[in-house]
Protein backbone atom coordinates (compact mmCIF):
# COMPACT_ATOMS: atom_id res chain seq x y z
CA UNK A 1 0.00 0.00 0.00
CA UNK A 2 1.53 3.61 -1.18
CA UNK A 3 1.79 6.70 1.63
CA UNK A 4 -1.03 8.46 1.44
CA UNK A 5 -0.55 12.23 0.13
CA UNK A 6 -2.62 15.38 1.72
CA UNK A 7 -6.17 15.08 0.91
CA UNK A 8 -7.10 16.50 -2.49
CA UNK A 9 -10.36 18.92 -1.31
CA UNK A 10 -12.98 18.93 -4.24
CA UNK A 11 -15.81 21.23 -4.13
CA UNK A 12 -19.32 19.58 -5.62
CA UNK A 13 -21.09 21.88 -7.94
CA UNK A 14 -24.62 22.26 -7.27
CA UNK A 15 -25.65 21.07 -11.09
CA UNK A 16 -24.24 17.32 -9.40
CA UNK A 17 -27.21 17.25 -7.08
CA UNK A 18 -28.71 14.04 -7.22
CA UNK A 19 -25.53 11.99 -8.27
CA UNK A 20 -24.48 9.21 -6.62
CA UNK A 21 -20.62 9.71 -5.01
CA UNK A 22 -18.64 7.63 -6.96
CA UNK A 23 -20.01 8.26 -10.44
CA UNK A 24 -19.35 11.56 -9.60
CA UNK A 25 -15.99 11.79 -7.68
CA UNK A 26 -14.68 9.02 -11.11
CA UNK A 27 -15.14 12.01 -13.15
CA UNK A 28 -13.69 14.88 -11.04
CA UNK A 29 -10.63 12.94 -10.48
CA UNK A 30 -10.16 11.04 -13.37
CA UNK A 31 -10.00 7.70 -12.44
CA UNK A 32 -11.73 4.20 -13.44
CA UNK A 33 -14.96 3.00 -11.46
CA UNK A 34 -12.90 0.36 -10.09
CA UNK A 35 -10.59 2.64 -8.47
CA UNK A 36 -13.20 5.27 -7.50
CA UNK A 37 -15.54 2.58 -5.66
CA UNK A 38 -11.90 1.22 -4.00
CA UNK A 39 -11.35 4.83 -2.22
CA UNK A 40 -14.97 4.88 -1.02
CA UNK A 41 -14.69 1.56 0.37
CA UNK A 42 -11.60 1.63 2.16
CA UNK A 43 -12.54 4.95 3.68
CA UNK A 44 -10.35 7.26 1.55
CA UNK A 45 -13.27 9.62 0.88
CA UNK A 46 -14.82 12.14 3.75
CA UNK A 47 -17.38 14.40 3.43
CA UNK A 48 -17.61 16.60 6.57
CA UNK A 49 -14.81 13.98 7.90
CA UNK A 50 -17.06 11.21 7.90
CA UNK A 51 -16.18 8.20 5.64
CA UNK A 52 -19.04 7.64 2.51
CA UNK A 53 -21.12 5.17 0.56
CA UNK A 54 -20.35 4.71 -2.68
CA UNK A 55 -24.18 5.55 -3.77
CA UNK A 56 -24.62 8.19 -1.46
CA UNK A 57 -26.62 10.82 -3.49
CA UNK A 58 -24.81 14.31 -3.54
CA UNK A 59 -26.86 17.59 -2.50
CA UNK A 60 -24.25 19.93 -4.33
CA UNK A 61 -22.42 22.28 -2.65
CA UNK A 62 -20.40 20.03 0.02
CA UNK A 63 -16.93 19.68 -0.29
CA UNK A 64 -15.38 15.63 -0.34
CA UNK A 65 -11.91 15.08 1.08
CA UNK A 66 -10.37 12.29 -1.17
CA UNK A 67 -6.83 10.42 -0.03
CA UNK A 68 -4.93 9.00 -2.85
CA UNK A 69 -2.13 6.36 -1.93
CA UNK A 70 1.02 7.10 -4.09
CA UNK A 71 1.38 4.43 -6.53
CA UNK A 72 2.52 1.30 -5.70
CA UNK A 73 5.83 -0.06 -7.71
CA UNK A 74 5.13 -3.06 -9.44
CA UNK A 75 8.56 -5.85 -10.17
CA UNK A 76 9.60 -4.98 -14.19
CA UNK A 77 10.02 -8.29 -15.68
CA UNK A 78 10.62 -9.71 -19.68
CA UNK A 79 12.41 -8.20 -22.56
CA UNK A 80 13.46 -5.18 -23.67
CA UNK A 81 10.07 -3.16 -25.72
CA UNK A 82 10.64 -1.01 -29.06
CA UNK A 83 8.64 2.32 -28.37
CA UNK A 84 6.48 2.92 -31.06
CA UNK A 85 4.54 5.97 -30.19
CA UNK A 86 4.94 7.89 -26.75
CA UNK A 87 3.09 10.71 -24.20
CA UNK A 88 2.18 12.25 -21.40
CA UNK A 89 -1.39 10.32 -22.01
CA UNK A 90 -0.30 6.52 -23.43
CA UNK A 91 2.46 4.46 -24.95
CA UNK A 92 2.44 2.05 -27.49
CA UNK A 93 4.83 -0.68 -28.01
CA UNK A 94 5.62 -3.05 -30.43
CA UNK A 95 4.85 -6.50 -28.42
CA UNK A 96 7.02 -9.52 -29.26
CA UNK A 97 5.15 -13.12 -29.93
CA UNK A 98 5.07 -14.70 -27.29
CA UNK A 99 5.24 -12.20 -24.46
CA UNK A 100 1.89 -12.23 -22.93
CA UNK A 101 -0.06 -9.02 -22.21
CA UNK A 102 -0.50 -9.71 -18.37
CA UNK A 103 0.99 -12.17 -16.45
CA UNK A 104 -0.49 -14.98 -14.96
CA UNK A 105 1.29 -15.53 -11.79
CA UNK A 106 2.54 -12.77 -9.55
CA UNK A 107 6.30 -11.48 -10.87
CA UNK A 108 6.12 -13.22 -14.49
CA UNK A 109 6.90 -11.68 -17.48
CA UNK A 110 4.65 -9.29 -19.33
CA UNK A 111 4.25 -6.69 -21.59
CA UNK A 112 2.70 -4.36 -18.64
CA UNK A 113 5.31 -5.63 -16.32
CA UNK A 114 8.15 -4.79 -19.05
CA UNK A 115 6.35 -1.96 -20.34
CA UNK A 116 6.32 -0.27 -16.83
CA UNK A 117 9.91 0.33 -16.70
CA UNK A 118 9.07 3.31 -19.60
CA UNK A 119 8.75 5.97 -17.98
CA UNK A 120 5.64 6.93 -15.10
CA UNK A 121 2.53 5.44 -14.79
CA UNK A 122 -0.38 5.60 -12.11
CA UNK A 123 -3.32 3.58 -12.78
CA UNK A 124 -5.85 2.50 -9.91
CA UNK A 125 -3.14 3.19 -7.74
CA UNK A 126 0.04 1.31 -9.49
CA UNK A 127 3.00 2.19 -11.04
CA UNK A 128 2.16 -0.27 -14.16
CA UNK A 129 0.42 0.85 -17.50
CA UNK A 130 -3.51 0.35 -18.39
CA UNK A 131 -5.09 -1.57 -20.96
CA UNK A 132 -7.62 -0.53 -23.30
CA UNK A 133 -7.27 -3.39 -25.16
CA UNK A 134 -5.13 -6.82 -25.38
CA UNK A 135 -3.32 -8.98 -27.70
CA UNK A 136 -2.96 -12.90 -27.88
CA UNK A 137 0.55 -13.85 -26.09
CA UNK A 138 1.56 -14.86 -30.08
CA UNK A 139 0.39 -12.44 -32.02
CA UNK A 140 2.84 -9.43 -32.74
CA UNK A 141 2.34 -6.01 -33.39
CA UNK A 142 1.02 -2.58 -31.64
CA UNK A 143 -0.09 -2.55 -27.98
CA UNK A 144 -1.70 0.55 -26.95
CA UNK A 145 -1.39 1.75 -22.92
CA UNK A 146 -2.70 4.33 -21.00
CA UNK A 147 -0.35 6.00 -18.27
CA UNK A 148 -3.24 7.26 -16.06
CA UNK A 149 -6.48 6.31 -15.13
CA UNK A 150 -7.79 9.38 -17.01
CA UNK A 151 -6.17 8.40 -20.35
CA UNK A 152 -7.19 5.11 -19.76
CA UNK A 153 -10.80 5.58 -19.92
CA UNK A 154 -10.58 7.63 -22.75
CA UNK A 155 -9.13 5.20 -24.77
CA UNK A 156 -11.76 2.54 -22.91
CA UNK A 157 -14.49 4.55 -24.52
CA UNK A 158 -13.13 4.71 -27.50
CA UNK A 159 -12.48 1.72 -28.40
CA UNK A 160 -16.18 1.14 -27.40
CA UNK A 161 -17.47 3.92 -29.89
CA UNK A 162 -15.43 2.17 -32.69
CA UNK A 163 -13.23 5.35 -32.87
CA UNK A 164 -10.24 3.61 -32.87
CA UNK A 165 -8.90 1.67 -36.28
CA UNK A 166 -7.07 -1.47 -36.16
CA UNK A 167 -5.47 -3.26 -39.17
CA UNK A 168 -3.70 -6.64 -38.56
CA UNK A 169 -1.60 -8.84 -41.04
CA UNK A 170 -2.14 -12.49 -41.30
CA UNK A 171 -0.44 -15.09 -42.80
CA UNK A 172 -3.23 -17.56 -43.92
CA UNK A 173 -3.48 -21.02 -46.05
CA UNK A 174 -5.62 -21.06 -49.56
CA UNK A 175 -6.37 -18.75 -52.05
CA UNK A 176 -8.97 -15.68 -50.80
CA UNK A 177 -10.35 -13.30 -53.02
CA UNK A 178 -8.83 -10.20 -53.55
CA UNK A 179 -10.92 -8.32 -51.37
CA UNK A 180 -13.77 -10.05 -48.84
CA UNK A 181 -15.47 -9.18 -45.95
CA UNK A 182 -17.60 -11.38 -42.87
CA UNK A 183 -20.25 -10.30 -41.02
CA UNK A 184 -21.03 -12.94 -39.09
CA UNK A 185 -22.83 -14.42 -35.35
CA UNK A 186 -20.03 -14.67 -32.79
CA UNK A 187 -20.30 -16.42 -29.39
CA UNK A 188 -18.25 -19.46 -27.35
CA UNK A 189 -18.22 -22.61 -28.84
CA UNK A 190 -21.45 -25.26 -27.23
CA UNK A 191 -18.75 -28.03 -27.70
CA UNK A 192 -15.96 -26.47 -25.92
CA UNK A 193 -16.38 -23.07 -23.86
CA UNK A 194 -12.41 -22.13 -24.36
CA UNK A 195 -13.04 -21.61 -28.17
CA UNK A 196 -15.15 -19.23 -30.08
CA UNK A 197 -17.00 -19.57 -33.75
CA UNK A 198 -19.56 -18.00 -35.66
CA UNK A 199 -21.54 -21.29 -36.78
CA UNK A 200 -24.38 -20.76 -33.77
CA UNK A 201 -27.34 -17.69 -33.94
CA UNK A 202 -25.61 -15.63 -31.23
CA UNK A 203 -27.06 -12.18 -30.80
CA UNK A 204 -23.31 -10.76 -30.86
CA UNK A 205 -21.93 -10.17 -34.19
CA UNK A 206 -18.51 -9.76 -35.75
CA UNK A 207 -17.24 -7.92 -38.86
CA UNK A 208 -13.94 -7.86 -40.57
CA UNK A 209 -12.93 -7.14 -44.08
CA UNK A 210 -9.38 -7.66 -45.89
CA UNK A 211 -6.96 -7.11 -49.01
CA UNK A 212 -4.60 -9.69 -50.57
CA UNK A 213 -1.47 -7.69 -49.62
CA UNK A 214 0.42 -10.37 -51.64
CA UNK A 215 -0.66 -13.99 -52.58
CA UNK A 216 1.78 -16.42 -52.19
CA UNK A 217 2.44 -20.61 -52.49
CA UNK A 218 -0.74 -22.06 -51.07
CA UNK A 219 -1.34 -18.91 -49.14
CA UNK A 220 -1.48 -14.87 -48.90
CA UNK A 221 -0.95 -12.33 -46.95
CA UNK A 222 -4.15 -10.42 -45.85
CA UNK A 223 -4.49 -6.72 -44.55
CA UNK A 224 -7.22 -7.31 -42.10
CA UNK A 225 -9.21 -4.42 -40.48
CA UNK A 226 -11.38 -5.41 -38.00
CA UNK A 227 -14.50 -3.42 -37.18
CA UNK A 228 -15.77 -5.43 -33.93
CA UNK A 229 -13.00 -6.29 -31.65
CA UNK A 230 -14.22 -9.86 -30.58
CA UNK A 231 -11.60 -12.46 -28.63
CA UNK A 232 -9.91 -14.63 -31.22
CA UNK A 233 -12.18 -13.09 -33.96
CA UNK A 234 -9.92 -13.06 -37.07
CA UNK A 235 -8.55 -16.72 -36.25
CA UNK A 236 -12.10 -17.83 -36.32
CA UNK A 237 -13.74 -16.05 -38.76
CA UNK A 238 -11.24 -16.50 -41.35
CA UNK A 239 -10.72 -20.16 -40.32
CA UNK A 240 -14.36 -20.98 -40.53
CA UNK A 241 -14.37 -18.75 -43.81
CA UNK A 242 -11.70 -21.58 -45.62
CA UNK A 243 -8.56 -19.31 -45.04
CA UNK A 244 -6.89 -20.40 -41.40
CA UNK A 245 -4.21 -18.69 -39.94
CA UNK A 246 -1.09 -20.50 -40.51
CA UNK A 247 0.47 -21.56 -37.44
CA UNK A 248 -2.18 -21.33 -35.39
CA UNK A 249 -2.86 -24.61 -33.34
CA UNK A 250 -6.46 -23.83 -31.76
CA UNK A 251 -8.27 -22.77 -34.92
CA UNK A 252 -6.12 -22.68 -37.73
CA UNK A 253 -3.03 -25.10 -39.61
CA UNK A 254 0.17 -26.15 -38.50
CA UNK A 255 3.06 -24.56 -40.86
CA UNK A 256 6.80 -25.45 -41.35
CA UNK A 257 7.25 -22.02 -42.42
CA UNK A 258 6.06 -20.57 -38.40
CA UNK A 259 6.07 -21.60 -35.05
CA UNK A 260 3.33 -19.35 -33.77
CA UNK A 261 0.15 -18.04 -35.14
CA UNK A 262 1.04 -15.82 -38.07
CA UNK A 263 -0.94 -12.98 -37.20
CA UNK A 264 0.05 -9.28 -36.37
CA UNK A 265 -0.98 -6.00 -35.32
CA UNK A 266 0.44 -3.44 -37.74
CA UNK A 267 -1.78 -0.57 -37.38
CA UNK A 268 -3.19 1.18 -34.73
CA UNK A 269 -5.21 4.74 -35.24
CA UNK A 270 -6.60 6.89 -32.11
CA UNK A 271 -7.85 9.75 -30.58
CA UNK A 272 -4.98 11.46 -28.51
CA UNK A 273 -6.95 11.32 -24.67
CA UNK A 274 -6.05 14.62 -23.80
CA UNK A 275 -7.35 16.86 -26.90
CA UNK A 276 -8.66 14.09 -29.16
CA UNK A 277 -6.06 14.79 -31.97
CA UNK A 278 -5.79 11.76 -34.27
CA UNK A 279 -2.64 9.62 -33.92
CA UNK A 280 -1.58 6.62 -36.33
CA UNK A 281 0.85 4.24 -35.39
CA UNK A 282 2.43 1.61 -37.70
CA UNK A 283 4.48 -1.61 -36.54
CA UNK A 284 7.56 -3.61 -38.25
CA UNK A 285 6.81 -6.72 -39.15
CA UNK A 286 9.24 -8.85 -36.67
CA UNK A 287 11.78 -11.27 -38.17
CA UNK A 288 10.00 -14.63 -38.06
CA UNK A 289 6.83 -13.45 -39.97
CA UNK A 290 9.67 -11.89 -42.82
CA UNK A 291 11.21 -15.09 -42.84
CA UNK A 292 7.80 -16.99 -43.26
CA UNK A 293 6.67 -14.61 -45.92
CA UNK A 294 9.93 -15.29 -47.95
CA UNK A 295 9.40 -18.90 -47.34
CA UNK A 296 6.22 -18.99 -49.41
CA UNK A 297 7.23 -16.72 -51.82
CA UNK A 298 9.73 -19.21 -53.43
Amino acid sequence: MGTPAAPELLRVPREAAGARLDRWLAGAIGATAERTRWLVETGRVRIRGKTCSPHRKLFGGEEVAVERPAPRAAEASGPALAVLYDDADCLVVAKPPGLAVEASAPGGASAVAAASRLGSFDVDGRAVPGLPHRLDRDTSGALLLARHDRALAALRAAFEAGAVEKEYLALVGGAPPREGRLDTPYGRDPADPRRFTTRFPSARRARLSWTVERALRGAALLRVRLETGRTHQIRVQLAEAGFPVLGDAAYGVRADAIARQALHAARLAFPRPSDGAPVEVRAPLPEDLERAIAALAG
